[in-house]
């Protein structure tokens, strides 16, 4: 049952459904293998096509660009992240936990998730980490959002921002404290693979998750 879990993904990131097909599926499996290998640069649909036994022109059909390719896996991406945050604080009345599980969502490093049976979540982390900032830091990002692709990273900050809200109602700043945190963590888990002197390394500690949990309580409770 679990493995036929599916989400709805905004139909302006692609021209064919790739769940609609197991070439679709295909495609996605190996474009997050290789771009979690590889990168964004060095990834190409002439790659990928060599991988799967395929063409280029069979990929077309599914995704007009990798630009577009990446927009479809940043808001995958956001959507399970609104999925697992929906699991992880339903039931919880204090706000106060529910933002720390929250954060600590936002900030862990990621495991494979065994609903999805062709998405490797772990492998689309580091997609995310590395990459997902080229999703939107381009020419044609509002042309883009004009057709509503970024509402899964919008509606995660915005959930995220309401119990901040609950916590502290004068706060000013929860859109801009949460979407800081998230893309603040992104760096950290870069700088500590790529650039360790940029951040610090705790011992016994996920120094990340500790760092924007407390830096999120004393922000809003001060």
């Amino acid at each position: 049952m679990l493995s036929t879990l599916t989400f709805q993904i905004n139909s302006a990131t692609y021209l064919k459904d790739p769940e609609s097909s197991d070439l679709g599926r295909q495609i996605v499996q190996n474009a997050i293998e290789m771009m979690a290998e590889m990168g964004y640069e060095r990834f190409t649909f002439r790659k990928l096509a060599g991988k799967i036994g395929s063409t280029e022109a069979s990929i077309y059909r599914y995704f007009e660009s990798k630009q577009m390719l990446l927009v479809y896996l940043t808001c995958w991406y956001w959507r399970w992240m609104q999925y697992r945050l929906a699991l992880g604080i339903s039931n919880i009345p204090d706000p106060k936990d529910r933002l720390a599980r929250a954060i600590k969502l936002l900030t862990e490093p990621v495991n494979e998730d065994s609903a999805f049976s062709h998405i490797n979540e772990m492998k689309l982390s580091i997609i995310i980490i590395n990459d997902s900032s080229k999703s939107y830091l381009h020419k044609a990002v509002d042309e883009i959002n004009q057709e509503g692709v970024f509402m899964p990273y919008k509606n995660l900050v915005a959930a995220i921002s309401d119990i901040v809200l609950e916590i502290n109602p004068r706060f000013k700043y929860p859109h801009m404290l949460i979407s800081t945190v998230i893309e603040g963590a992104h760096h950290q888990r870069f700088f500590a693979e790529h650039l360790p002197r940029l951040t610090d390394v705790v011992e016994g500690e996920d120094a990340t998750c500790e760092f924007y949990t407390k830096m999120v309580f004393k922000t809003i409770l001060d």
